[in-house]
């Protein structure tokens, strides 16, 4: 039986599937087992698990795009708050960052199927859960907002807020598609955008002298600078989606689906990215001080021949330092790098935003804590209900606010409260495996956390406000959702009359033996009755090979729920399933159903279990944008099909 071998990318892919009596498949892996059977009538259906493809570089990725854009705008409004003290603020930041980040690098230990707030403080509290997750919902939606708004910032374009709407409606109309490889094009981003942040430090050394000259001492007392550092702590936000994240990672070398671990992945990931964002925030936050000239006025920076640098400091910066060593023209030149590397990575961050929102509403659909609305999907597996909101609230945020301090104003509550939910919970969880310096470091960052929820709580009233109608909303919604499924249960069940329909003969399959020397059986993914269904079953019956007709629906957001949903309760393909039983006469194929997150992954899969000769794959029919935005099917299984397999591809 030929098997695939190199499929790294599906390391842990174990999808639904469902096969016609009286062959029953289950599979997983390439080396997925194979049980036969003759006597069912019925088909069946494994666990449903997400493929396990994200690596090192990808989750640094996922978080590198939050925590890394936090330069672009943190210093500048650090030292609207703090002036040339404003480094004692950043610097306090700069720790608070790393505490929190080695905090996650337990959590993700801990929960390798998945970290964030919602998923590890579920066991405990529902209702805690469901508060941390509309919480991160708030977080997540003006981030969209803040990160869009200060990319066409650093890109000096007029009214800046207008394309950063559009930004956020181009990039929610492109997650219709469901775009794939996400985490790769964020790391491609953050390559350059990393360079850049290397070399506006370099250039930034010589001047360390006059930075710490120009270093003033706190002014006011203590309140009075926790104020000023509570509102600076802005991007956190990326430890959480990393977490989120570890049940799509890796598993290390030895671990097991049944006993999952993915430190490999996730901590140098975590050290990475904390390491980097720690030292160069601080290094850039204290270069700051050597422009001199610097004026705070109404909470905007104004600096000798430029006003209004406060949010995008960085390109000023790069301008200062580069200009001043090679010359005016190569510090525009600069300046203008900077510009572009950080406006790609703020819209990247925007984009990681919009999927986060749209999955954790998927999933919380999926568990029945919002209307099932927001788990219908469209032809491409993708929520659109919550795609929607997840698009057009960040735009109404970046209408009406305009500014970069009113955004930061409806800022970090979310996230501050999520966190904090996160790591008491975890903390004060004695069944969970923690060292007594694991739990102590722990509990006392949640202390701090949680101090700093009180105070933005108190000190900021929009962010207030807001937190608390997307809490309120969305609680609204879980009422609704009870109350509903309170009056169903509560009806008497209805008697339904069952009718059992026999599926046509099919070739008897007695034995193992019986099933290897079909070495010439064909596989044909469809997802349609047209000519290539046509070919497939005219190919069986002058051939007399057994042909398998495989129906893959494409569903980039899954639960572990999705494996009980069958063939029948999906339209599109019981009615491909009826016509081709009809077209196929007396040389009845068998028919197979997945569902799954990468259909080039399980197509393969299916095709190196069954021990197929030939897989054969209509050409697609849309256009040459789609296939760049969504990939394309065939050129995936092309590079993942072993070479015992033929692939035909009918046009």
């Amino acid at each position: 039986m030929a098997l695939a071998r190199q499929l790294t990318s599906s390391a842990s892919l174990k999808c639904k599937v469902q096969v016609q009596s009286p062959l029953l498949l289950k599979w997983g892996h390439v080396a997925a087992r194979r049980r036969l059977g003759s006597e069912s009538k019925q088909l069946i259906a494994t666990n449903v698990k997400r493929p396990r493809n994200v690596n090192v570089p990808r989750a640094a990725a996922i978080l590198y795009g939050d925590w890394g854009t936090s330069k672009a705008y943190v210093i500048g409004l650090a030292f609207a708050v703090g002036g040339y003290a404003s480094f004692w603020l950043i610097g306090a930041m700069c720790i608070l960052t790393a505490l929190v980040g080695i905090n996650y690098i337990i959590i993700c230990r801990l929960y390798p199927d998945g970290g964030g707030v919602y998923a590890s403080v579920r066991h405990r509290s529902e209702v805690i859960s469901i508060v941390g997750a509309f919480l991160l919902i708030a977080d997540y939606l003006v981030t969209a907002a803040i990160s869009a708004l200060s990319a066409f910032q650093y890109l000096g374009v007029p009214h800046p807020e207008k394309f950063a709407a559009a930004a956020i409606l181009i990039i929610g109309l492109l997650n219709l598609l469901g775009p794939k490889h996400t985490g790769g094009l964020a790391f491609l981003i953050s390559i350059p955008t990393a360079i850049v942040v290397v070399v506006l430090g370099l250039f930034s050394l010589p001047h360390m002298g006059d930075a710490i000259g120009h270093l003033q001492p706190l002014h006011g007392g203590f309140w009075s600078n926790w104020g000023g550092f509570v509102g600076i702590v802005l991007a956190l936000s990326g430890v959480e989606a990393i977490a989120n994240a570890t049940g799509v990672m890796r598993l290390d070398p030895g671990s097991t689906e049944a006993q999952p671990s993915v430190r490999k992945t996730s901590t140098p990931a975590l050290v990475w990215v904390m390491v980097e964002v720690c030292i160069f925030t601080a290094l850039l936050g204290l270069a700051m001080h050597a422009l001199g000239g610097l004026q705070t006025a109404n909470g905007e920076v104004n600096a000798p021949g430029a006003e209004g640098v406060r949010d995008y400091m960085l390109r000023y910066m790069g301008e200062t330092f580069v200009g001043g060593a090679l010359g005016p023209a190569i510090g525009h030149a600069f300046g203008f790098a900077v510009s572009i590397t950080f406006g790609l990575l703020l819209l990247s961050a925007v984009n990681t935003a919009i999927v986060d929102l749209i999955t954790i509403q998927f999933l919380m659909a999926r568990d029945r804590e919002l209307p099932s609305i927001f788990q219908r999907l469209n032809k491409w597996g993708v929520p659109s209900i919550g795609m929607l909101l997840a698009t057009i609230v960040p735009m109404l945020l970046v209408i009406l606010v305009k500014d970069m301090v009113g955004l930061a104003d409806l800022y970090a509550v979310g996230v501050v409260g999520a966190i904090a939910t996160n790591l008491g919970a975890t903390a004060t969880d004695w069944k969970l495996p923690i060292k007594t310096w694991e739990r102590t470091l722990m509990f006392g960052t949640f202390i701090v956390m949680a101090a700093i929820e009180m105070s933005l709580l108190i000190d900021k009233p929009n962010a207030r406000y807001f937190a608390v109608t997307i809490l309120a909303v969305g609680l609204i919604l879980r009422g609704l959702v009870q109350e509903r499924r309170a009056k169903k249960e509560a009806k008497p069940p209805e008697k339904i009359p069952v009718v059992v329909v026999p599926s046509p003969a099919a070739p008897a399959v007695t034995s193992v033996s019986d099933r290897r020397s079909d070495s010439e059986s064909l596989l044909c993914a469809i997802r349609g009755t047209g000519r290539t269904l046509d070919f497939a079953l005219r190919e069986a019956r002058e051939t007399g090979r057994r042909l398998y007709l495989l129906f893959v629906r494409e569903q980039p957001f899954m639960t572990e729920q999705d494996a009980k949903r069958k063939w029948q309760d999906d339209e599109e393909a019981s009615a491909i399933f009826a016509e081709a039983k009809q077209k196929a006469g007396d040389h009845q194929p068998l028919f197979a159903y997945a569902v799954s997150p990468s259909a080039a992954e399980t197509i393969v899969d299916i095709a190196a279990t069954l021990g197929a000769s030939r897989l054969i794959l209509g050409a697609p029919k849309r256009n040459a944008l789609l296939n760049l935005l969504r990939g394309n099917v065939i050129r995936e299984v092309s590079s993942l099909l072993p070479e015992e397999i033929d692939l035909l591809v009918y046009a």
